[in-house]
This record gives structure tokens, sequence and C-alpha cells, in this order.
């Protein structure tokens, strides 16, 4: 009895002394003119690079094609993640991709490339998948489809472990970051010159950190 009662009190000073070790950061991101970006891909990188977050980025994603978009239009994943690709229209669609920082595609930026037939009615959803295991693959890619050129969409591969959307509010939060400092850099797709990242510090005390834009995001189709 004994020994199990220091063992129950032994777990619990290393639940505690862990619990003391992770602290909570909130970022902003804001646009030009002060108001809240969504789908901004916030990335964190802790000092300490060998801790992870008890949730880690999905392994598995999915990307519809659906009413000439792609949908969600930014997901992020970890590098060496498997996405699957699905086309919910009737008529046939491209994915092809590049790196997002060239704003086009040519055979000398190309990425991966796929074709999926449109949807038959009654029938399943044509499907295709690629693993992001490649060289190139780090940061932003820009998805787009040779039929219909008015198509983009944006796949984030992250190398830390701790990365997330903003929301509609502009907000992405991160729970359990190792106290100490950590580095926090934003991308958005239509910000083409690099925010310059911040250092911040985390510890038992909410951080909360404030990154913005030099451009307006374009309005997203509804």
């Amino acid at each position: 009895m004994k020994a199990a009662a220091q063992g129950v009190a032994l777990s619990a000073l290393l639940a505690f002394s862990a619990a003391a070790q992770a602290g909570k950061l909130v970022v902003s991101v804001l646009d030009k003119d002060g108001k809240p970006v969504q789908d901004a891909v916030v990335v964190v990188t802790p000092a300490g690079k060998s801790a992870l977050p008890k949730t880690p980025l999905p392994a598995q994603a999915t990307i519809h094609q659906e009413k000439m978009q792609f949908v969600p239009a930014v997901t992020v994943v970890p590098v060496g993640a498997k996405v699957q690709f699905v086309n919910n229209d009737p008529w046939d669609h491209h994915v092809r991709s590049s790196p997002a920082g060239t704003g086009q595609f040519s055979a000398a930026n190309a990425g991966f490339e796929l074709r999926l037939e449109g949807k038959s009615e009654g029938k399943p959803a044509k499907t295709s998948e690629v693993t992001l295991d490649k060289a190139g693959v780090l940061g932003a890619t820009l998805l787009g489809c040779f039929i219909h050129g008015s198509m983009r969409g944006y796949l984030y591969a992250s190398e830390s472990p701790w990365a997330a959307k903003t929301s509609s509010e502009g907000i992405a939060t991160f729970e359990d970051l190792p106290e100490g400092t950590a580095q926090v850099k934003v991308w958005q797709a239509d910000q083409l010159i690099d925010i310059a990242p911040q250092q911040v510090t985390v510890g038992t005390v909410l951080a909360k950190n404030v990154m913005q834009l030099t451009v307006v995001p374009r309005r997203r189709r509804p």
C-alpha cells in the first residue's frame, strides 16, 4: 500500500512538473489596416526542438475540389504527410503544384500533377493521393488546375510540429509549448514579401503576440 501511494504521489508530481513547464501562446494576425486575417499559417519553433505537442498535426489530410474551388483553401500538414484529393464536381479537374512564392505554374517549378475525372451521379467521387516526402515540399505550395485557371488552393507542409491556421478572428492558439524562447513566423498567400520572424518568451503566464501583414488579402469567393 505504501509503495502504491508513493507511486501515485510520484505520478502526480511528474504531471504537475510537466504542466508547470508548459505554456500557452496566442498569436493574432492582422492585415495592413489592422483587421483580423483568416487562414494565415502561424508556425512556432521552440528553442527546445525535441518537444512535441499533445495533439500533433494530422499525418493525413483531404482536399476537395468542389464548385471550382479547393476546399479547404489552405491545408496545414507536417512534412511526410499523405494528402488525398477528391473531385466532387461533375467535370474533370487537374491538381498541379508549384512553390507558392513563384505565383505561377511552369515546367521549371513543377511539383506533383494529378488528373481526376468528374464525379458521375450515383457513383463515388474520384480520388488520388500524394505523399509529401520529396525535397522542396517544405513550406507553402500553390495548387491549381490546368483546365480551370481560376482555381487556387494552398498546401503548407510545416517542419515544426507547432503550426496552425488562424481563425475567422485572426487567432492561432498553441497549448503546451515548452517554456523558454520560441520563434514565430507567419505565412499568408497574398503576403509576397516574407514578414520577419519574431521571438517570444513562453512561460507560465499566457503569452500573446501580434503579427501584421503589409497587405490586405483579397476577398475569398463565397
